[in-house]
């Protein structure tokens, strides 16, 4: 199997660059979905190879860098790269930059040519938002209507953005500690949301609620979540983050998107280091429910998780959807000699 624009860029020598801007207006929720989706897939029936997320850790700077490569082919396409991604929290305040930044570099799997190299911060906010996405249509009820967020920063934008595309969402319940944040939130959706601030108590009481913040204090507890919520934890990307309280780990049905990243450094990994929850509360990886050989919500009652830390074969999915996305006159072409 080979890529299907492949001859062209061989032909001409040429590796694309593309900008966030032809990120921003190239990918469609639509198409990212279900391409997330089939990533999953490839990676339960192993027609994946994902190293392990590798950390350069630099305290100094109050960040770090990881190299996340990929490879995936599915029954109608392949695809190869990797993301090398910083995630530096003071960066707003300091250099007014994003916290996450990356860059990806998307190859030919046949000869290794370098198809394209991406700016990844849109990609990145994109493919995490479609990965909620398709865990939240597994996990959560059929008819679910309300989605609450928890952080107002760039991320919860693609939350939504995404869990509109497979749950009915009419109400939006947004909480941050910063109040213009969430003024721009409402700004941005209130048009074709009921979109109101409101504690993090209200939020987590909708039938669907997405965590994405980078606290290392727990601030979701049980009590705060309503008979049926299906949460996504997507703030826990290192060691020693945590959102939500261990109880809550505890008693709800469980789903990672990856044992070793998860138990590294997702939403559980901390009550997993201190032995408070162990491999009988996990009850399936993603994958399992999406290939169905393992099952999804059961019953209307109950709350359900969803830890996500992000996976290199979820971007080089979003990154063969630029890719096939862009026509010939779009980003710039650097000549390979």
């Amino acid at each position: 199997m080979s890529n299907s624009l492949y001859s062209t860029a061989r032909q001409h020598n040429q590796t694309t660059i593309v900008p966030s801007t032809d990120i921003e207006a190239t990918v469609e929720m639509a198409d990212l979905v279900p391409a997330i989706e089939a990533a999953f897939a490839a990676y339960e029936n192993d027609t994946a190879q994902m190293p392990p997320k590798s950390y350069i850790d630099l305290p100094q700077h109050n960040g770090d860098f990881r190299s996340m490569p990929a490879y995936l082919e599915t029954d109608d396409w392949e695809a190869s790269g990797i993301k090398w991604v910083n995630v530096h929290p003071d960066n707003p305040d300091e250099f007014d930059l994003p916290t996450v930044m990356g860059t990806l570099v998307y190859t030919d799997p046949e000869s290794g040519f370098p198809l394209a190299v991406m700016d990844a911060t849109t990609l990145t906010m994109k493919r995490t938002g479609a990965a909620a996405a398709v865990a939240t249509d597994h996990l959560a009820i059929e008819g679910a209507s309300s989605l609450g967020i928890i952080g107002a920063g760039v991320q919860s934008y693609t939350q939504l953005e995404a869990i509109s595309q497979v749950r009915p969402i009419e109400s939006v319940v947004v909480s941050d500690l910063d109040d213009d944040r969430v003024q721009r939130f409402i700004d941005t959706f209130g048009d074709e949301f009921d979109v109101r601030a409101g504690t993090i108590s209200e939020a987590a009481q909708c039938d669907v609620l997405s965590t994405v913040t980078p606290v290392e204090d727990p601030i979701v507890t049980l009590e705060d979540l309503g008979e049926h919520t299906h949460v996504n934890a997507m703030g826990a990307d290192a060691e020693g983050k945590q959102e939500l309280h261990t109880d809550v780990i505890r008693e709800a049905t469980l789903v990672i998107d990856d044992f070793e990243q998860t138990t590294h450094s997702g939403e559980i990994n901390v009550p997993w280091s201190t032995g408070d929850i162990d491999e009988s509360d996990i009850d399936a990886e993603l994958g399992e429910i999406v290939v169905e050989s393992a099952s999804g919500r059961e019953d209307l009652s109950g709350n359900t998780v969803f830890d996500s830390t992000g996976l290199a074969i979820q971007d080089i999915a979003a990154a063969r959807i630029v890719y096939e996305s862009l026509g010939d006159d779009s980003g710039h072409r650097l000549e390979m000699v």
